[in-house]
């Protein structure tokens, strides 16, 4: 094989490392080559390829799974390769599990540097670790390929496990000449990085690597060639050539798009409302050369991984840039000019050594220069990757902050007087946060290849950065809303008329443009901004400012991207002494016409107010032709017929230079407050294409009217074809979202806004009901009724229809200013009751409308009576195929009925039936001999003989009974039906009804089975399945601490209490020490964050400052205790900062799980009792309650800790007292002691040998009978993410209780699930599981 560059003997891929390199200069110390390091280049992908000896083999990660879709399941093995961009599945295990998906094409390129492009579907399914199968893991948009080629692999555990030590006890799977079906790529890092330290062994032997996937192995092993198999390497990436092409085919077809969004589209994604939030944070002002300017942060991703390139990352491509400077002096002597004058304008610095080596994160960019019309440009690649980390794709880009290029325009065009300028290097005036300069490094050395490069440090918000535009507009933003008033006509500006940094604003005298342009350039320069470049169509509003600050061009040329390296062949230009706007073009090279050329022409081509629609319309059709044509992207044999057709209208191109449109909608004369504007907008549609275009007609106070032009958009036609009324009405469609940017957009006002079609029938359609239609007329109807009135529609002849004009293709040359495409119809500049009339109504097309009636599906016989869902559907099924005409009868349904049971038998007890049907007896091991069987002569059906035919009592039926099978399908839809017909009654209730007509063996069995997967009687009777009691938190386990140091605190009440002759209500709190069980109560006054806070104070001088506080969240109150869970849920957060500050933590308990709590609410229940035996329901004054509540205070903290004894040998008992007080209750003496015990020096030993004591028999005798679990003792298993749930709700009735789905989890400390997040509906609950009932899943 030979190389296609230099015809030597090697890959291609390998042309560069085999040639070798130039002759350069010494290396230095710094750049000595290491050869553990890749440098890698962005334009090209080199694979090194290295073949070890025979002896030694490498071991790749695999691993053993289960793949699963829904309930198709299947073992497999998955490779887990950092290296691929994305996970791929065999064809041949997809089809096994069911997968199905969108069509997709993947581009690939080889080692032979050739685009391969594979076709597979991209599809989801679940995997599991094979140790673990109720764990998943989703994978989603997985790529289907008909081989992975992948050799058989083998893991010798058993043999490596006696040579590696470090392998020993490890779950390692062992397997052998296997081959995986699944490659698990880095698009799921979470399922391919270690999750524990990876166990590394000696030098040459493997390592052991946790995934969550399980244990697997990876590396090297010496002499061991029968086991393992050959080396293999295996990499997928997505080309870049080929992704860019995609993106610019993208922006083409999306260049029509509207800046339309509904008031659903309109709310921010999550990454922008992150963004957004980052920059409100961290924003600052920082003084540099004695102006405040802003600094703003980079916009991270949440848990951005540390980024970490080292210098050599950036070496090569510092190389290669110097060595093509080194061609071109003009080049090299512009990038050092341009790189010194960075550095002296302070937007970079260069870093000390010290700093470069002490930062533990940093980032390196490579730079390089192009060349674009002529004039030379640094570019600095902020996407350079290195070891598969991207510094821009970990870089938010940010919501769109300013108005579209559109709306600008729009306004710009709307008086008499323009004015232009832009900010000086924006994005440079604006400061970048400390932290975040070491991630925007970059080496220079001035092309002294003999020195060291210098490492350089960006200051300022570099180009190329994707979060650089949203942090410039944020911080200009800012600064105009911090300093000025709204509604203030710079800050108005500065947020509708700012296109990124140009300004584009117009007026309707020179004296307000001339105060405006003083106003808005100082208070800008206050911020760090500097306008310049001023142009405007009046000179004096302009004449005052300095020289330097004035354009010296008579042209601004207005593109969208200044960024954008690619060359544009169309530019709108903006003539401000001519005051016109035009278009420029720049002949490109002529190449070879192909899909791809013709793309980048279109694709490049610049027109925001689509003027050039009826011209560009006819390349897209062009385009979309060449598409069913199913041409390659660099095929120039194109169709003969399509290449002519694309040669004329190639041709068209430099007439642009001679288009020329007024920029002001109207003359100056006619620029005044007291003109009438009206807006028209006319839309039509074609086979091939549909549109809509927009005028503004102006009428001054002597009648005299002018129309101009405003906006144009349009569609190709979608490829599956429709009707003509159809595109009729998607143009319509575009016409009303058209208008209603324009009413959003314009600042002048409109009188009226008038919308004309050339359809009879889409006027009759928006005349309509939209739910009359089928759904592609119902919806569009909709949208147009929602966005215009009713009234505003009007007829339009095709032949006075502008937007005609769209759909049939103009040449350049016919869109001049006396066309109708800019002045719009004649009859425009007539009064109104001169413009046309709608002919007489249309019949409604009634093949659009919506067709209601009854659906009969008729299906072939089968005798799989599984498939169907009801008895009633299996019946009608059996009773229609029996029918003569097609039209059952009663007798078809009882006959019906009957061949259902028959045939339920025939397969239930076939050698019973035909000893019944011989007349012989049955075996001695049939099921049904208990039942003394008969055979109905009538119906040909076993029934029950029994004893009982003699009953006067009973009917035929309940005496002989059909005999059924409780595992055939027909009898679960006869229990089906059964317990639909009785509302899902309870198991007996419907075993009683079902044998007065059938026998079915292990009744109560089958109905319980059926109950248990019947959503309806799981809703009514299941109950919760509460996990196992948890081991007791550590709160409760704080021995030989001071009481109350971990404390349950809860509230009760209301009281009333009598003040005076008025009544008021009161509250009370109890605190409860969780570990000795003491009780503190008190009375809170009301329910504001002062009350509790005073009350906690209270606690604290009496009984110290716990060190952690935990608490409900209120919503355990009920009925009239409403008020207080509504104010303690609202003091929440205010209560959790104010302790937050005296050091103590606090925490809350689940919403709804009073159980959680049940240390200090079985006190508050004791507490009550006392309460209503003392007070009952009189109303007391403040000092009867508080003593009431200090004398049960006392009561609570005297109840004995443990087993009280009867043996009066026995010691007493503890109690919470004696640690308070040091006896048993408040009324008893203190304890006496032996003198040997107090007898001390030090007098203070007397308390600590009370609680010395306390502790001893706290140990002894209370604390192991906190060992057994009251309730709660069986396992049950954890509530899984996705399970459909009831939530209990004991407040409301049960057929009330809501339906939601678990979203999230929330294990306890011993791995079992406590607490899951449920949504129902759009919100979101987090409540325990105790509180969730388990159900079948939903169906469809």
């Amino acid at each position: 094989m030979r190389c296609r560059q230099c015809s030597s003997r090697h890959l291609m891929a390998l042309h560069e490392i085999s040639v070798g390199r130039p002759e350069n200069p010494k290396l230095t110390q710094d750049e000595s080559a290491d050869p553990k390091t890749c440098l890698l280049n962005t334009m090209q992908e080199i694979l090194l390829v290295h073949k070890p000896p025979t002896s030694r083999k490498v071991l790749l990660k695999i691993c053993r799974v289960i793949l699963s879709n829904g309930s198709k399941k299947m073992n497999a093995y998955a490779i887990q390769d950092d290296g691929s961009e994305r996970t791929i599945i065999l064809h041949s295990a997809a089809q096994q599990l069911g997968l199905t998906g969108q069509p997709e094409e993947l581009p690939l390129r080889t080692i032979r540097q050739e685009l391969q492009v594979l076709k597979g579907a991209a599809v989801s399914f679940t995997v599991s670790p094979i140790a673990q199968p109720t764990k998943r893991f989703h994978i989603t948009s997985a790529f289907t390929a008909q081989q992975l080629s992948l050799a058989e692999h083998s893991h010798p555990v058993k043999s490596l496990k006696e040579r590696y030590r470090h392998l020993k006890g490890l779950p390692l799977q062992e397997f052998k000449a296997v081959c995986p079906v699944l490659l698990i790529g880095s698009d799921y890092p979470h399922l391919i990085t270690p999750v524990e330290p990876v166990r590394l062994g000696p030098h040459g032997g493997p390592a052991a690597i946790k995934t969550r996937l399980g244990w697997t192995l990876q590396g090297p092993v010496q002499h061991m060639p029968k086991d393992v198999t050959e080396q293999h390497c295996l990499f997928t990436s997505v080309t870049s050539s080929e992704s860019d092409l995609y993106k610019q085919v993208e922006k083409l077809w999306q260049m029509d798009v509207l800046p339309w969004r509904s008031d659903k589209a309109c709310i921010r994604s999550r990454q922008d409302q992150e963004a957004v939030e980052l920059l409100e944070k961290r924003t600052i002002r920082v003084e540099m050369d004695g102006v405040k300017r802003y600094a703003t942060p980079l916009l991270r991703v949440k848990n951005m991984p540390e980024l970490k390139a080292p210098k050599e990352a950036v070496l090569s491509q510092l190389r290669s840039t110097e060595r093509r400077l080194a061609k071109n002096p003009q080049q090299a002597a512009a990038y050092i000019t341009e790189i010194a004058k960075l550095e002296k304008s302070g937007y970079v610095k260069r870093v000390p050594p010290n700093a470069v080596t002490n930062t533990p994160c940093s980032w390196y960019i490579p730079h390089h220069m192009v060349e674009h019309n002529g004039k030379n440009r640094i570019v600095f690649n902020c996407s350079f990757q290195y070891h598969g980390q991207n510094l821009n794709e970990l870089l938010l880009p940010g919501p769109v902050l300013g108005p579209s290029l559109l709306a600008v325009l729009l306004r710009f065009r709307e008086h008499s007087v323009a004015v232009s300028s832009d900010i000086k290097g924006m994005f440079h005036q604006v400061r970048l946060l400390p932290e975040d300069k070491p991630l925007l490094r970059f080496l220079w050395r001035e092309l002294n290849v003999q020195e060291q490069p210098t490492v350089y440090e960006w200051q300022v918000l570099p180009f190329g950065t994707t979060c650089s535009p949203c942090c410039a507009i944020f911080a200009l933003q800012k600064h105009i809303l911090d300093h000025s008033q709204p509604g203030d006509d710079v800050q108005n500006s500065v947020l509708k008329s700012f296109y990124v940094d140009n300004c584009l604003q117009s007026f309707t005298s020179a004296e307000a443009a001339k105060k405006f342009v003083d106003r808005i350039k100082n208070q800008l320069a206050d911020g760090g901004f500097e306008l310049r470049q001023w142009s405007s169509n009046i000179p004096s509003t302009i004449n005052h400012l300095p020289p330097e600050s004035i354009s010296s061009s008579a042209e601004l040329w207005i593109s969208q991207g200044k960024s954008d390296i690619q060359e544009s062949t169309l530019g709108l230009l903006w003539n401000h002494q001519s005051d016109t706007l035009s278009y420029k073009y720049r002949a490109k090279d002529s190449r070879e016409t192909t899909m791809r050329n013709i793309y980048r022409i279109l694709a490049s081509q610049y027109d925001p107010l689509g003027y050039l629609i009826p011209y560009t319309t006819r390349a897209k059709i062009l385009v979309q032709q060449l598409w069913d044509k199913k041409r390659d992207w660099d095929d120039p044999h194109l169709p003969t017929d399509l290449l002519q057709t694309w040669t004329e209208w190639e041709a068209e191109l430099p007439a642009l230079q001679n288009i020329v449109i007024p920029r002001c909608y109207c003359s100056a004369n006619k620029d005044t407050e007291t003109s009438l504007r009206d807006m028209h907008v006319f839309c039509d549609a074609s086979e091939r294409a549909y549109g809509s275009v927009a005028y503004l007609r102006t009428e001054d106070q002597y009648g005299q009217v002018e129309v101009a032009f405003l906006t144009a958009r349009s569609r190709v036609a979608p490829k599956k074809q429709q009707s003509i009324p159809r595109l009729e009405l998607c143009a319509a469609l575009t016409g009303a979202q058209l208008s209603k940017v324009l009413l959003t957009e314009l600042n002048l006002p409109i009188r009226h806004t008038i919308l004309w079609t050339d359809s009879t029938t889409v006027l009759a359609w928006l005349q309509s009901e939209s739910c009359r239609f089928k759904v592609f007329v119902g919806t569009r109807v909709a949208e147009i009724q929602e966005l215009t009135e009713q009234h505003s529609w009007r007829y339009v002849p095709s032949t006075s229809n502008p937007a005609d004009d769209i759909t049939r293709g103009k040449s350049l040359c016919e869109l001049n200013l006396e066309s109708c495409w800019y002045q719009g119809p004649h009859f425009l500049k007539d009064p109104a009751n001169q413009w046309p009339e709608c002919p007489s109504p249309k019949e409604i097309d009634r093949d659009e409308l919506r067709k209601t009636g009854t659906h009969v599906q008729v299906c072939f016989a089968s005798s799989d009576y599984s498939q169907f869902k009801t008895l009633e559907e299996l019946i009608d099924f059996t009773a229609l195929q029996g029918a003569a005409n097609g039209n059952p009868t009663a007798s078809d349904y009882r006959r019906a009925e009957i061949d259902v049971l028959q045939k339920s038998q025939q397969e239930s007890f076939p050698s019973d039936l035909t000893q019944l049907k011989a007349g012989k007896s049955l075996s001695s091991n049939s099921k049904l001999r208990a039942l003394t069987p008969e055979l109905d002569i009538e119906t040909n059906l076993i029934r029950v003989g029994g004893r009982l035919r003699h009953s006067p009592y009973l009917g035929p039926d309940n005496m002989h009974p059909i005999i059924l099978d409780p595992r055939h399908p027909t009898t679960k839809l006869i229990i089906q039906s059964y317990d639909s017909k009785l509302r899902h009654p309870g198991p007996e209730r419907l075993f009683a009804e079902i044998r007065r007509k059938y026998w079915i063996l292990r009744g109560r069995e089958a109905i319980k089975h059926l109950q248990r997967e019947c959503l309806h009687c799981q809703k009514w009777r299941k109950k919760p399945e509460v996990p196992r009691m948890a081991d007791l938190p550590p709160a409760r386990l704080r021995l030989f601490k001071p009481a109350f140091h971990s404390t349950g605190m809860d509230c009760f009440g209301p009281y009333t209490v009598k003040t005076g002759r008025r009544n008021e209500k009161k509250w009370g709190i109890i605190f409860k020490c969780l570990t000795t069980r003491a009780v503190y109560i008190d009375i809170l006054h009301s329910l504001e964050t002062d009350s509790f806070l005073m009350a906690l104070r209270r606690f604290t001088a009496r009984r110290g400052k716990p060190q952690e506080l935990l608490s409900d969240q209120g919503t355990n109150f009920r009925g009239g205790e409403r008020e207080l869970k509504e104010a303690f849920t609202a003091l929440a957060p205010d209560l959790q900062s104010q302790l937050a500050k005296q050091q103590i933590e606090f925490h809350f308990n689940p919403p709804n799980s009073p159980h959680f709590g049940g240390c200090w609410e079985r006190e508050i229940r004791s507490l009550k009792n006392a309460l209503m035996v003392t007070l009952g329901n009189q109303s007391v004054t403040f000092e009867v309650l508080q003593t009431v509540l200090a004398e049960i205070e006392g009561i609570l903290n005297s109840k004995p800790l443990g087993y009280t004894s009867s043996d009066a040998s026995d010691s007493n008992p503890i109690t919470p007292n004696c640690l308070l007080m040091g006896r048993l209750d408040a009324s008893l003496p203190l304890t006496v002691y032996p003198q040997s015990e107090l007898v001390s020096r030090r007098r203070w030993r007397h308390s600590q040998i009370l609680a010395d004591q306390f502790w001893r028999h706290y140990i002894k005798f209370y604390l192991p009978g906190l060992q057994s679990r009251q309730k709660w003792q069986n396992d049950t298993p954890d509530t899984q993410v996705g399970s459909t749930v009831l939530i209990v709700d004991p407040q409301l009735p049960r057929s009330l209780w809501p339906v939601g789905k678990v979203v999230d989890v929330h294990p306890g400390a011993d791995t079992r699930v406590r607490t899951a997040k449920v949504q129902v509906g759009k919100k979101t609950y987090t409540r325990p599981v105790a509180r969730l009932i388990q159900l079948p899943a939903i169906p469809d």
